[in-house]
């Protein structure tokens, strides 16, 4: 039964994949495009310029893994398992920008993410499914509103997420599992806003991938 479970899953979740990266392929490059454009053309109205570098730290939601492990727990619920007590912790990630213009930074973003949930086959509980996401993405970040106190901006990054997964069972007839993968994934925050001081500032982004739909930082300029 957990080899059926684990099958299904992995179809579902090459097909979660395909439907959520695929796609997203040429609107990447036209937001790319529009960014630069929009970036190059309000370059000349950013009146700041005294900072190069950026570290942030951020926290989202609706991330490009929890995506992918909702597909998993619906091939698990076809051939008859039943998902509880789920707890997803992430997308916390860490990011680095040098900006190389004033409009234009260059730098990556590291984030993780983690799940953990109860696992009923034929109504009683068989184990403990628990998943962890590391990924790492090159990134660009383009400033088209860039001011002492206010900012505006949108986010590119694209890499690759090692996604672990590991499966304690409750069962002595069940053995453990655990299993690895790497797979593309990618982060584009469409509208980012941040505001505050000269050097630290919190910030809004809104996008999809995955630091996530929506997510909340901080940052600190040098």
């Amino acid at each position: 039964m957990k080899n059926s479970i684990k099958r299904v899953q992995k179809e579902l979740v090459h097909s979660a994949e395909r439907e959520n990266f695929r796609p997203w392929g040429k609107r990447i490059l036209m937001m790319v495009a529009v960014a630069m454009m929009t970036a190059v053309s309000a370059s000349a109205q950013n009146g700041y310029d005294e900072t190069k570098h950026e570290v942030a730290v951020t926290y989202g939601l609706g991330s490009n893994s929890e995506i992918i492990d909702a597909y998993e727990n619906l091939g698990g619920a076809l051939v008859g398992a039943r998902f509880e007590n789920e707890k997803y912790f992430g997308s916390l990630s860490a990011e680095y920008f040098y900006h190389a213009k004033n409009w234009l930074g260059v730098g990556g973003i590291f984030a993780y993410g983690q799940c953990e949930q109860d696992v009923y086959l034929l109504g009683s509980k068989d184990g403990v499914s628990k998943n962890s996401y590391l990924t790492l993405m090159p990134a660009v970040k383009f400033d088209w509103l860039r001011k002492k106190h206010f900012g505006m901006y949108s986010k590119l990054a694209v890499g690759a997420t090692l996604r672990n997964e590991k499966y304690d069972s409750d069962k002595a007839s069940t053995k453990d599992d655990s299993d690895s993968e790497v797979h593309v994934n990618w982060q584009a925050s469409l509208l980012g806003m941040e505001v505050g001081g000269p050097t630290i500032r919190g910030f809004l982004e809104l996008g999809t991938g995955e630091q996530g739909i929506a997510l909340i930082g901080l940052r600190y300029k040098f």
